[in-house]
């Protein structure tokens, strides 16, 4: 029902619908699907590969300048960021510099977004060194770098820095001449095709929606909190000691006990070394953050301490003098390729799985934040197939897991680029580096490598400066932070993922549990209503309560919905007809003695007027529904119950601002009766239209159970 101006009654009457053939329908689209024509071949082509849509459209004049120059800044930083990010992976820096080369290639095929930054990521660098290290030491290597080589221990390219003595090893079903970097990389290619099959099955099966239980706080926690992990990861080179990588549950807390032990052995050249290259890079971090509205393109601080740096360690012999720790022979060229070991597979599906949603979400994620910044569209799904693509081609390549990276994706915009050709450009830097000049960082000291990823980790670890003012906007989400952050750093990054993700469930489920309910009052010579304990100047409507209840209504929050309602009434009709049963039967039981008194020593008429004056404190009750999203089965039940509870006591319940699927479930349930006859005098269009309906209800004068 609806109120109108002349205060008249409109019945509202629903649309009916055409109910439709479900069957016939999925028939239809799979028939579409499956037939095959040369114009739906070149559209898939074209959807598949949305380069063949956009690159005969470049602007060859309008785009090639800002192209150009983010490509070669972003190759310029991505080649100390991938030589780095390898000591989390725990593989060598060639890996990194061949999963940094072909995600840019395949991205620039297959992508959909044109700014986005695609390839090696410290936190999936993380997640593939832990599965990696976890693997290595069930299958009998050690984990410490530095480590006198053992037998097994042979490196993939021979290097004579390590035991070249190789072995049949048989692991896994492996059964080759493989030693720990053979097997290393095996685990991680094997690792990245997983998750790149997971997230193409993904895309296939529109399973897109998953990204949404990764909230913001949720996200944020877990890179905080990995942040600390890698942190505390990178400190041992930091300082240059020896100590063992520490694996599984409690990595952090473990590594820095090690750490304190360890201390006196400190290396005094790394720890110098380190201590300049924070420095510099921290001091140049934030003079480009603060110029860099004057600054065309960010300044290479990575690359130039990586040069200088080099320079110093090879002239100053800081090696073979101070036992400093090296990156070691890079060599040249490509490795041929070879596909992922199945059987190594099966170790690592389950770990795949985590890998492939975060690497999948932070892409999509940045992927439409800059589509939201620059006025276009992206395609979630085919997102999904690139990310994919950009795991499952490469791992036959001897490369690891990728995803897109916020640092460089904003370095990205700043520097003027317009389209994924500056990705191709990025990846020309890598391959020239590849190719020719690899052999120049043998030198390259590990401290400073990690300097490069811990300053790195600078907009991650200022999140701790957010919590007062997150705390502040919502409390909810500042414990599902802190409680995803403390699980990723203390426990693991996948159980922190895992942990984060319940509990923001959680939260959700005990915020319906336990919603909001108010009592609602009259705003003054309006027809609108309000909560009485949040506003001022609000008047009760004489002989009406209003009710409102700010959740679905489903069978986790029956019991505080009656509760709340009984509360705030301040009548629980269940009680009320019990007390009232009890005094008629006292009432009878003086009656048959002959004495005029009842129990509690007024008169019969006293007693029938206390239980009318009870009776009559409200005469109706107005549920505001506004707020209800649904009901299932048990929330229907409880609004009738509660309808046969006040009828009991002639209260009328009447229901407001009801949605179609709310009136759709009651109908369904049988609350208007069979024919819905009672419909038009139990649920209205507004609140105001419910209380006029209960002030003109007239009561009997001496009506009482």
């Amino acid at each position: 029902r609806m109120e109108n101006t002349t205060s008249t009654y409109v019945l509202m009457e629903r649309k009916t619908h055409v109910k439709i053939n479900r069957k016939q329908v999925m028939l239809a689209k799979l028939r579409k699907s499956c037939s095959c024509t040369p114009q739906k071949l070149k559209i898939f082509l074209m959807d598949f590969l949305p380069v063949l849509r956009w690159l005969p459209k470049y602007k060859c004049k309008e785009y090639i300048w800002g192209d150009v120059m983010s490509g070669l800044v972003i190759g310029i930083i991505l080649v100390p960021q991938a030589i780095a990010y390898s000591l989390l992976a725990g593989l060598k820096p060639i890996y990194s510099l061949y999963t940094s080369f072909f995600a840019n290639i395949i991205y620039f095929l297959m992508g959909t977004s044109r700014h986005v930054s695609v390839g090696i990521f410290s936190l999936i660098s993380l997640m593939v060194g832990q599965v990696v290290d976890r693997e290595l030491l069930l299958a009998g290597f050690d984990l410490n770098d530095d480590a006198s080589p053992a037998l097994g221990d042979v490196s993939l390219l021979n290097d004579t820095q390590s035991n070249t003595t190789a072995f049949n090893l048989t692991i896994a079903g492996m059964n080759a001449e493989c030693g720990k970097e053979c097997y290393a990389i095996g685990i991680a290619t094997a690792l990245t095709f997983v998750a790149g099959v997971y997230q193409v099955l993904m895309g296939i099966f529109r399973l897109g929606f998953i990204s949404m239980y990764l909230s913001e706080a949720v996200l944020d926690g877990f890179a905080t909190g990995a942040s600390l992990t890698i942190l505390t990861a990178q400190v041992k080179y930091l300082i240059g000691i020896k100590i063992p990588r520490s694996q599984g549950h409690g990595m952090l807390v473990i590594t820095w006990i090690n750490i304190l032990r360890n201390i006196s052995q400190a290396n005094i050249c790394d720890v110098i070394t380190s201590a300049i290259c924070i420095l510099v890079l921290v001091t140049a971090k934030e003079l480009g953050d603060r110029y860099k509205h004057k600054l065309k393109f960010p300044l290479p601080t990575e690359l130039v301490v990586i040069v200088v740096a080099t320079l110093v360690s090879h002239y100053g012999k800081l090696n073979e003098v101070y036992a400093s720790s090296v990156s070691g022979a890079i060599p040249t060229g490509f490795i041929p390729p070879k596909v992922p070991p199945f059987n190594l597979m099966l170790r690592v599906a389950v770990d795949a799985l985590p890998l492939a949603i975060v690497s999948f979400v932070f892409t999509v994620s940045l992927s439409e934040m800059c589509a939201k910044k620059y006025a276009y569209s992206i395609k979630a799904n085919q997102e999904m197939f690139a990310v994919g693509f950009c795991n499952i081609i490469p791992s036959f390549f001897h490369s690891f897991a990728t995803s897109a990276a916020l640092a460089k994706t904003l370095v990205k915009t700043s520097t003027g680029c317009q389209t994924q050709v500056s990705g191709v450009i990025s990846a020309m830097v890598v391959l020239l580096v590849l190719l020719f000049l690899a052999p120049l960082f043998y030198s390259l000291q590990k401290c400073v490598l990690a300097c490069i990823i811990i300053v790195s980790l600078r907009g991650a670890l200022r999140k701790f400066r957010d919590v007062p003012s997150r705390y502040h906007m919502n409390k909810v989400d500042t414990f599902v932070w802190i409680v995803t952050m403390f699980a990723s750093a203390l426990i693991s990054t996948e159980i922190g993922l895992l942990v984060g993700i319940v509990f923001s469930l959680l939260c959700v489920i005990v915020r319906t549990q336990r919603p909001r309910t108010a009592l609602l009052g009259q705003i003054q010579d309006t027809n609108f209503y309000e909560d009485d304990l949040e506003y001022e100047n609000l008047s009760s409507v004489p002989k009406v309560k209003i009710f409102r209840f700010e959740a679905p209504l489903y069978y986790a929050n029956k019991d505080y919905f009656l509760k709340s309602l009984y509360r705030l009434t301040n009548l629980d009709p269940n009680l009320e007809v019990a007390r009232r049963k009890k005094y008629e039967k006292k009432e009878k039981q003086h009656l048959k003695k002959g004495d005029h008194t009842t129990a509690n020593g007024l008169g019969i008429g006293e007693t029938t007027l206390q239980l009318v004056t009870k009776q009559t404190d409200f005469q109706a009750l107005v549920v505001d529904c506004s707020s209800i999203l649904f009901l299932d089965t048990t929330g229907v039940n409880t609004l009738k119950e509660i309808l046969k509870d006040y009828k009991v006591l002639n209260i009328s319940v009447l229901l407001a601002c009801c949605n179609p699927s709310v009136i759709d479930s009651l109908k369904r349930g049988g609350y208007f009766g069979k024919d819905f006859g009672n419909m038009q005098e139990m649920l209205f269009y507004s609140i105001h239209n419910a209380v006029q309906f209960a002030k003109d209800q007239k009561l009997p004068a001496d009506c009482s159970v």
